[in-house]
């Protein structure tokens, strides 16, 4: 252990005293729970309050994750952006801390992260959050509940368990952050990829209101929601995958493992299951099968539809995608390169009805098609609905393009979650031959970006216009400039 570093930093919680570590001028709280663990009767349950310990509670290691399984991306490093997923155990509705010493009153900035609902961790490296300490910022990175125990409406079970979770994770964060040297007031979330998605549907949810000022949502909107009818076939059929009856009794009997091995039986492209819903449409375009309802009480109606009735006007919201977010899943795998026209309309008319309509619109026949499809699919999947998003909600909204290209990975090119690393000033940890941004990517980028977050979240001030719906400014970081974007080919199509 570098002599710098102290194993004597003790704060005083709601539930006990925490002992964590100082190296230098930050200080680091590891696995803090702001829930119970939920196993046994509390499993399907709401989160529930800690029970307060006596004596000192070690928060000097990084603890357990939620259950999940990472898969490997073809000649791609991806353990930076999710972490490993190995470690397992009861206790992990934890959060982290990390702070700057002798903090007094500095804004707060809350990470929920991705993984699609069904992978992820708090603890993966590229949001280790200590440059943000370094730059003033109290910061907080949480685990919350996934897949079936997260995000299954199953009947005699709360929904959106997982969506409860970071509630819960964000009362704790106004109840206590003070004693950390944060601000309850000042408050800023955000999220990456289903991180972005969670905190949008957040920023409508009545649950949510008053727990933060501000929101940044990367790669992430307000519709990748699901009506709980429709949901309910995903239920049936995991139920069936595991032989259990479809409801809280015949799901409480289902181990970590059997589930898992369900979650990616059902989450293989080849599973027949339809989740359209009335209009024929896949919100989630096959991404991931497990994401939030709307219906229930978290969120009363959907997103969009919720900030056009007013929802989340008092808080700040920044928003942005990747201009080529779905590199990310079709560039490592060949699918780009190889996909014929035929699957490229297959392939989309299991989300969308008038999938050639929406190929042509993009320049079927005019351009290769895997081109075309790549683009279609990331504007329809990320880019236009978070255009949505932002004319839907009636507070103060800025938006934000990521443009710069990675040569990682056979031309991954402005990907999905290629934001990350520039957002957190971390580009040494997915910098290498497998890395996602290469063996060169620029630190002056990341320099600037970061620097945009800290000071957005210290009194919410971005160098360029608001956006809106008719004039529809958006800043591309690269660049470092304001275009004015017109409406993309997708936009009929999801109106």
């Amino acid at each position: 252990m570098d002599s710098s570093m102290i194993n004597d930093e003790r704060v005083v919680l709601t539930a006990g005293t925490i002992v964590g570590t100082r190296d230098g001028g930050v200080r680091s709280f590891f696995a803090i729970p702001y829930a119970a663990p939920p196993v046994g009767e509390r499993r399907f349950a709401p989160p529930a309050p800690v029970d307060p310990w006596s004596g000192e509670r070690d928060a000097t290691m990084r603890g357990a994750s939620a259950p999940q399984r990472i898969k490997d991306f073809p000649g791609l490093d991806i353990i930076p952006l999710v972490g490993d997923g190995q470690a397992r155990g009861d206790d992990y509705l934890t959060l982290n801390v990390v702070a700057p010493v002798d903090a007094a009153g500095r804004p707060v900035m809350v990470f929920i992260h991705g993984g699609g609902f069904v992978v992820g961790s708090k603890d993966a490296s590229v949001q280790d959050g200590t440059t943000f300490a370094r730059d003033g910022i109290v910061y907080v990175a949480i685990n919350y509940r996934l897949g079936i125990d997260g995000f299954l409406p199953i009947p005699g079970v709360p929904t959106n368990l997982g969506l409860r979770d970071m509630i819960a994770a964000l009362t704790w964060v106004r109840d206590n952050i003070a004693a950390f040297g944060g601000d309850p007031t000042n408050v800023t979330v955000f999220g990456e990829s289903a991180g972005a998605m969670a905190i949008a549907d957040l920023i409508a949810s009545p649950l949510a209101q008053g727990l933060f000022g501000r929101a940044i949502v990367q790669s992430g909107h307000g519709a990748m929601v699901r009506d709980i009818s429709v949901a309910q076939r995903l239920v049936k059929k995991v139920a069936g995958l595991l032989n259990v009856s479809p409801d809280a009794a015949g799901f409480r009997a289902v181990g970590p493992d059997a589930g898992l091995d369900a979650v990616e039986a059902v989450s293989k492209p080849t599973a027949r299951i339809d989740l359209r819903d009335a209009q024929g449409r896949e919100p989630v375009f096959g991404i991931s099968r497990f994401v939030p309802v709307f219906g229930d009480d978290v969120l009363p109606d959907k997103p969009v539809a919720a900030l056009e009735k007013g929802v989340g006007a008092d808080i700040q919201v920044l928003i942005g995608s990747n201009a080529e977010e779905m590199n990310l899943y079709f560039v490592p795998t060949g699918v780009k390169a190889k996909i014929g026209r035929l699957l490229a309309w297959f392939v989309l008319r299991k989300s969308m009805p008038r999938a050639w309509s929406v190929l042509k619109a993009y320049g079927a026949g005019k351009r290769p098609i895997g081109d075309v499809f790549v683009d279609a699919t990331t504007d329809l999947v990320f880019r236009w609905p978070a255009r949505m998003f932002a004319a839907a909600h009636r507070g103060t909204t800025h938006m934000y393009e990521f443009e710069w290209q990675s040569p990682a990975g056979g031309g991954l090119g402005a990907a999905h979650g290629m934001e990350l690393p520039f957002v957190f000033d971390c580009l040494s940890v997915t910098t290498g031959p497998e890395g996602l941004t290469g063996t060169a990517p620029p630190q002056e980028l990341a320099s600037r970006i970061h620097a945009l977050w800290v000071r957005f979240a210290t009194d919410g001030y971005l160098p360029w216009p608001a956006f809106e719906a008719d004039t529809r400014q958006v800043y591309q970081l690269a660049r470092g400039e304001t275009v004015t974007e017109p409406p993309m080919p997708a936009a009929p199509y999801l109106s």
